[in-house]
């Protein structure tokens, strides 16, 4: 699922080193907490986008997104904005499109030229603190050895 969080009154998000690392630490705990993964996360100046996984049948995608957004100290609109992906989203290649689509969202509000210049975006699985946030292959293949974690 596709998950928008827009800052209230689309005020300023002053992200830095401490505010990411924040965001990326409150991710893991509401990643792990909730048994889901995050395939793209992309951090904006009035604006976060996710897209969740669910490793679990117990997996709660809404739970999560409230953790997560009790926890960063960023006055939100009071609901975020979801969409679950459609049938014809959900092939790899449209899933992939998504993913980029997002990745390559600071490109098209011109605050970077190049994708790998933004610093906020990447992607999270519990457990594997070293996945390249640029290698969706190996996303999938951290995120398929956490899913079977949570079957045991």
């Amino acid at each position: 699922m596709h998950w928008t969080h827009v800052s209230k009154n689309r005020h300023s998000i002053s992200w830095d080193a401490s505010l990411y690392g924040h965001f990326r630490e409150v991710l893991l705990h509401a990643s792990a907490r909730y048994a889901m993964g995050c395939a793209r996360y992309v951090c904006m100046p009035d604006h976060i986008h996710l897209i969740w996984v669910g490793a679990s049948s117990g997996s709660d995608q809404l739970k999560a997104t409230r953790f997560l957004r009790r926890h960063l100290d960023v006055s939100w609109q009071k609901q975020a904005h979801d969409h679950v992906l459609r049938e014809s989203e959900r092939s790899r290649g449209a899933f992939v499109d998504t993913c980029q689509y997002l990745r390559e969202n600071p490109v098209r509000a011109g605050l970077v030229a190049r994708v790998e210049e933004w610093p906020y975006a990447g992607n999270m699985v519990p457990g594997f603190p070293d996945l390249d946030p640029w290698d969706s292959d190996q996303f999938w293949k951290c995120f398929l050895a956490y899913r079977t974690s949570q079957a045991d």
